[in-house]
């Protein structure tokens, strides 16, 4: 089983992006679940959803999630605020949106996780080009699946369409698209 836990902040979509994980799991014929978990219930506060993956089995537990396989960081100003990678995995994948180098953002976690395993994206600058709003879900996830290959960029893509038909959800999907596309060259080229 697959656990992700992401950070955000209120009003950028951490919720809506463990949903949409646990969406693009269910077509490509995975077993999910997303849950949130809220501290205070305002725009700016921190937030935490869960989101966990299986191939083969139904997921029955419920509980939040301590020792993550991968970490979704949504909003770079949490690093120093919450312990956000509290009990990661130690091959675990830590995604931090800020354009900022992994080194540059945190050195010791690069030292604990394998080499390629902290990865950087400038996620809200592609919501923002594409969607023209800070909603970074959609990049986030699509960078989990370049990073990751847990799940295909398409299923990212088509979770948001399926959630908002029409100009949104085709906002979303090109935004996926950008994210993906940045971590796959970085990914390429040893960044």
């Amino acid at each position: 089983m697959l656990q992700v836990r992401l950070h955000g902040r209120g009003g950028q979509g951490a919720v809506t992006t463990a949903e949409m994980l646990s969406l693009a799991a269910f077509l490509e014929g995975r077993f999910a679940q997303a849950f949130p978990s809220f501290g205070s219930e305002r725009t700016g506060a921190p937030v935490v959803a869960y989101a966990r993956i299986d191939e083969k089995n139904e997921i029955r537990t419920h509980e939040p999630i301590q020792a993550p396989d991968v970490v979704l960081v949504q909003d770079r100003t949490l690093l120093a605020v919450v312990d956000v990678f509290s009990g990661i995995h130690p091959s675990g994948y830590a995604i931090i949106n800020t354009t900022e180098k992994p080194e540059d953002v945190v050195p010791e976690l690069c030292k604990q996780l394998p080499p390629g395993h902290v990865l950087t994206v400038p996620a809200t600058d592609f919501a923002v080009q594409a969607m023209k709003m800070n909603k970074p879900g959609a990049p986030m996830l699509a960078s989990l699946a370049a990073a990751t290959d847990i799940l295909k960029l398409e299923s990212v893509q088509q979770s948001f369409q399926t959630r908002y038909p029409g100009k949104v959800g085709d906002a979303n999907a090109e935004a996926a698209a950008l994210a993906y596309n940045f971590l796959k060259e970085a990914i390429k080229g040893g960044k």
